[in-house]
């Protein structure tokens, strides 16, 4: 180890065990200002024979048990390294006070967080959405027509709520209960994602590369030279990892994302994890949206990019009620009323529909329809005037003979005053 990076840990182990009770909100929130700290304490751990390994695993703890939530997030960036140097200790043949001082951290951590401020055991909930109901995630509208089945109207409106929990203190791992424990401590990392930093993303994904690609033909194609002997893991490890990923993906480690959710799928298929295996597939669906590409970024706010569908109305426009009903029969009405317009419209007073029709009578006069359109007064008038006194039998001379009659009943309708005027 670089005399520069021991001088740098051994100047943070020394101030805080100096630092007044007053003074320790100031001092976390300040931690995140000295760059050259946080690569130096990651290769303490790494380190193989390291002095300074137990102090700094000592000083991570008291971090953790002070409460202070900024304290606590800086210890959670190391959570991956160390878990990597616990699952690598037994096969690479390490110290084992070595080992034993990240074994007791990652106890405390956990014997920790299991537990309320009160020394309650805590009791998890996660209430599982419905699909029947809206969400920024989804729209029920567009995932089809769900089946109204008696059970699922009796099930609408209920909420299926998953608690996990109480769990039992632990004073030292086991074959048994070892990944029940890393599993909780990637639960409260994942918890903390949002203030985590690169290089802590980028352990998360090295570590579920090497975790899932160790003692397998995949480890040749990777390239990897540590260690040659398969880790034991569990589906619930894997799907808090693949959780760990799908942030990594969405906030600028596009290349170690891409490969850590690969080695990821890949155990899961050899082991047949149907837990992993849903959630990881549906993580690389998403994967190849372009929003998800280019709004990737190293820098500014950290964020999950989730494909949202389109809010549609809570009624349907097509629902069928008595206004709906009421303004169909209205546009109904309206167009028959259109239709016969343009039909009257149309060249010669009548619709294009109706074919003309001629009869000849036996004494030679030839018989057409009556035109449809009403006349108005100036047409009678001006029909009036236009009358001949011949009796032609052609076709204008049964048109005049017909508004004549028209006329007369006209002026037989007006009343006495023009009755006098009636007379024929």
């Amino acid at each position: 180890m670089l005399a520069m990076n021991q001088g740098v840990v051994e100047e943070w182990l020394s101030e805080f065990k100096t630092l007044p009770d007053s003074a320790v909100s100031s001092y976390a929130a300040s931690l995140k200002e000295k760059g050259s700290l946080v690569p130096a304490l990651y290769k303490v751990i790494r380190e193989n024979y390291s002095d300074l390994l137990e102090p700094v695993c000592h000083q991570l703890f008291e971090f953790y048990r002070s409460g202070e939530l900024w304290l606590q997030r800086f210890v959670l960036q190391f959570l991956p390294e160390l878990l990597w140097s616990l699952l690598l200790a037994p096969s690479a043949a390490r110290d084992p006070h070595t080992s034993g001082c990240i074994e007791a951290l990652l106890l405390g951590i956990y014997n920790l967080e299991i537990v309320d401020k009160d020394g309650q055991s805590k009791v998890l909930s996660f209430t599982v959405p419905s699909l029947s109901k809206p969400s920024v995630y989804h729209e029920p509208s567009h995932i089809g027509s769900l089946a109204l089945t008696e059970g699922a109207l009796a099930n609408h409106g209920l909420s299926r709520v998953v608690y996990s929990g109480p769990h039992l203190q632990r004073e030292t791992f086991t074959a048994q209960n070892r990944f029940e424990v890393l599993t909780f401590l990637l639960l409260s990392y994942n918890a903390s994602l949002s203030y985590m930093s690169s290089s802590s993303l980028q352990s998360l994904c090295q570590l579920s590369s090497r975790v899932c690609i160790c003692g397998f033909p995949r480890q040749h194609l990777r390239r990897y030279k540590g260690i040659s002997s398969r880790l034991t893991v569990t589906s619930e490890f894997l799907v808090q990892l693949v959780t760990g990923i799908h942030y990594a993906l969405c906030n600028g480690e596009m290349d170690l994302g891409s490969k850590a959710l690969d080695d990821v799928l890949y155990r899961a298929q050899l082991e047949l994890f149907p837990e992993a295996l849903l959630v990881g597939n549906a993580i690389k669906s998403s994967q190849q949206c372009a929003a998800l590409k280019s709004g990737a970024s190293k820098e500014g706010t950290r964020i999950i990019q989730v494909e949202m569908t389109p809010t549609s109305s809570r009624i349907s426009r097509n629902a069928v009620t008595s206004l709906s009903i009421r303004g169909h029969r209205w546009k109904r009405h309206e167009s028959q009323e259109v239709s016969v317009d343009s039909d009257l419209a149309a060249p010669g007073g009548q619709g294009s529909s109706i074919p003309e029709i001629s009869v000849t009578m036996p004494n030679g006069d030839s018989l057409r329809p009556r035109d449809p359109r009403p006349l108005t007064e100036p047409e009678l008038l001006g029909s009036a005037s236009e009358v001949s006194p011949t009796h032609d039998l052609s076709l204008r001379g049964q048109e005049v003979r017909r508004q004549k009659s028209v006329r007369r009943l006209v002026d037989e309708g007006s009343g006495p005053a023009s009755a006098g005027r009636a007379q024929y």
